[in-house]
């Protein structure tokens, strides 16, 4: 059973434990909203947050397409209570779950299965995906392996953040180039990662960049991703999402253009021709399959 496609072009992080953000966030216009129990939660405060997540999914009026949360890891003793509790709870209103510091094809098994569990005992009318975020380089390492190990994976996210510590880079912020390290630093993380999820039908999503306030090396981050085949970046900030999916979205000409050149194939397709020349521009099969990744993401966005 494969799961819905759904717009990621920017994934924005909301603490479970602050009823005022998560509030805020409901309201906005925008593709994809998580409530963190994870890192923006303090271990003595787990339980409260759980409540007020399943509190806020119930009982506000939520704008954004996606709902998800972020979970702890299964190392930690809070796992199996988020599940439980939130699906439990708010099943019905949760998209996705986000399973934190996943570092291999087991780690995944325990959400799917306790999910399985879960939704036949609940009789939950939709299926909850699993979205891993690869932040620990024994992760990094087994990338392809966790890529295959569910169908209810919808996609994976490069977790700059702790994959740093793990991997003991030495860093001034999280997410941010390092002119000691010509560009890109995170080229072969953001490449690895993106491979195993295209090859495996799921999103590529790149990580946070955590100086919110500087905007332009944020949108300098997004279009490294976008060049790369990802789909979307995580948001820490309100203000980065606006920025998050402008890059992340194709332009109208963009679309027009990959629209008219696909016809244009078919009907030369039709004729015996194999390759065709529209204004100036060489069409061929290879270049077919480009713009229909335009046309996809075009749709899923409604242009």
């Amino acid at each position: 059973m494969s799961q819905p496609k759904r717009l990621r072009r920017c994934q924005l992080a909301v603490p479970g434990s602050s009823e005022k953000m998560m509030t805020k966030s409901a309201g906005l216009e925008c593709d994809y909203v998580f409530l963190d129990l994870e890192d923006a939660v303090a271990p003595n405060a787990k339980a409260e947050a759980r409540r007020m997540v399943v509190d806020a999914l119930n009982n506000l009026n939520w704008k954004p397409r996606t709902l998800s949360i972020r979970i702890n890891d299964i190392e930690t003793p809070h796992c199996h209570a988020d599940i439980i509790e939130v699906v439990t709870g708010a099943g019905e209103k949760l998209d996705t779950i986000i399973l934190t510091k996943v570092k291999n094809a087991h780690h995944v098994m325990f959400v799917h299965y306790l999910l399985d569990q879960l939704e036949a005992q609940l009789g939950l009318s939709k299926r909850i995906g699993i979205e891993c975020l690869i932040e620990e380089v024994e992760g990094m390492m087994n990338v392809e392996e966790i890529a295959a190990s569910s169908d209810r994976i919808e996609c994976l996210i490069f977790g700059m953040g702790d994959y740093s510590a793990s991997q003991a880079m030495n860093l001034k912020r999280v997410g941010e180039d390092d002119e000691r390290y010509p560009p890109d630093l995170w080229h072969y993380p953001r490449y690895k990662l993106t491979i195993a999820a295209r090859a495996h039908g799921i999103d590529p999503v790149d990580g946070p960049y955590a100086n919110f306030r500087d905007q332009e090396t944020f949108r300098t981050e997004c279009e490294r991703g976008t060049v790369l085949g990802m789909v979307g970046k995580w948001a820490i900030h309100p203000t980065q999402v606006a920025i998050a999916e402008e890059v992340y979205s194709p332009d109208q000409e963009e679309v027009d253009n990959a629209r008219k050149q696909k016809v244009a194939y078919e009907e030369a397709l039709a004729k015996g021709l194999g390759a065709i020349q529209i204004d100036g521009t060489m069409v061929d099969a290879a270049s077919v399959r480009i713009l229909q990744n335009v046309i996809d993401k075009a749709d899923l966005i409604g242009m």
